[in-house]
């Protein structure tokens, strides 16, 4: 099942293999470079049947750290379609690519992780971060300002503004980040959602805007598959539980959700999560036993047969892998290999199957 072909709104993926959205803090100014290149372009011939273009900020302050893309300027949608058509030459024809857009909030204007991942300091460029209530991510953090509507407004439209910015680029598809902390999944929780007003309170308050951003997207986007990142839980008392993504899920699918890639936490600075292969992966089972979306799991998936496990027994539509790319980007040809499958690889590297 691992290599069978699957559908996702109007595009055909070659196989249920994809490449998670992976961070790299390399980009200036918002805009993708040389660094950008190499890394998608080592993806691209991966033979995995979708790439996702890492988590991409629709506006400035919406940004993770200095150094993450965006796609809010001309400028940022020059350096990303100059990237991906580079890329596209050197790709396998078959392979499709995607786009993660999304919002920092609260846990924006931070370090890189190899810098700490702590909280610009005054000499580090920091900047007035966002969130629905004005609560620090962690102690000592800067405390965001609450969103007014007319704040919400804007931040909605610079999602719909970079999702067409995203469909001039020419990518196959397109990914809403509503997990890891960030502005969306900030909307959803309990944790970090303290409104009193129509989007805060109630489960089906705190999903109001996140659903409206999707719609928004979805609208400006008709002939684009749109697919959304959601947390399957928050690994906290009292916080975002599977239960109430379920009840997500099932919203956004009546909106045309046409899949949830479905991860965990991030939205407080010490979860506790039982950390081990494939932790998340019952999540993404719950989810589709309870509403007909497709689903994508993650999370330390590693092995190829475990991987075609996860998929024979009904747990996942499909598979996403960063950890494993980074350290075999070769990963696919590795499985098809293990697995008995014939698959396409750039003839320039065929004799890597000729035996001595």
């Amino acid at each position: 099942m691992l290599f069978s072909q699957i559908n996702v709104g109007n595009i055909q993926l070659p196989n249920r293999i994809v490449v998670s959205p992976m961070c790299q803090y390399s980009a200036h100014d918002g805009l993708m470079n040389d660094w950008h290149l190499q890394h998608l372009t080592q993806m691209g011939f991966s033979g995995a049947g979708l790439i996702m273009i890492e988590s991409t900020a629709v506006e400035e302050i919406g940004r993770i750290t200095n150094y993450c893309v965006g796609l809010y300027n001309k400028d940022c949608e020059n350096s990303i379609k100059t990237t991906l058509d580079r890329v596209r030459k050197l790709s396998l024809p078959s392979t499709k690519f995607g786009i993660q857009l999304g919002h920092a909030g609260r846990k924006g204007s931070t370090q890189r992780p190899w810098e700490g991942r702590l909280y610009l300091k005054n000499n580090e460029s920091p900047w007035e971060t966002c969130a629905p209530s004005p609560i620090p991510f962690d102690s000592g953090w800067h405390v965001p300002i609450e969103l007014t509507y007319k704040d919400m407004n804007r931040i909605k439209e610079a999602f719909v503004k970079a999702s067409v910015r995203a469909s001039k680029i020419g990518f196959d598809l397109i990914e809403i980040h509503g997990a890891h902390g960030y502005l969306l999944h900030q909307f959803l929780s309990p944790i970090s959602n303290k409104r009193q007003d129509e989007y805060g309170g109630s489960l089906e308050n705190r999903m109001r805007f996140p659903l409206e951003v999707f719609q928004a997207v979805k609208d400006a986007n008709k002939d684009l598959p749109i697919g959304m990142r959601i947390t399957g839980t928050e690994w906290e008392k009292g916080g975002f539980e599977i239960e109430d993504s379920i009840i997500f899920s099932s919203k956004l699918n009546e909106l045309g959700c046409n899949y949830v890639c479905v991860s965990s936490a991030g939205n407080t600075p010490k979860p506790n999560i039982p950390l081990k292969q494939h932790y998340q992966v019952h999540l993404s089972e719950k989810i589709k036993k309870n509403v007909k979306i497709l689903t994508r799991t993650v999370g330390m998936i590693s092995n190829p047969c475990e991987a075609e496990k996860i998929l024979a027994n009904n747990q996942s539509d499909m598979v996403a892998l960063g950890r494993a790319f980074l350290t075999n980007p070769r990963w696919v040809w590795d499985a098809a290999n293990i697995l008995g499958v014939n698959i396409n690889i750039p003839p320039q590297y065929l004799r890597r199957f000729t035996k001595l």
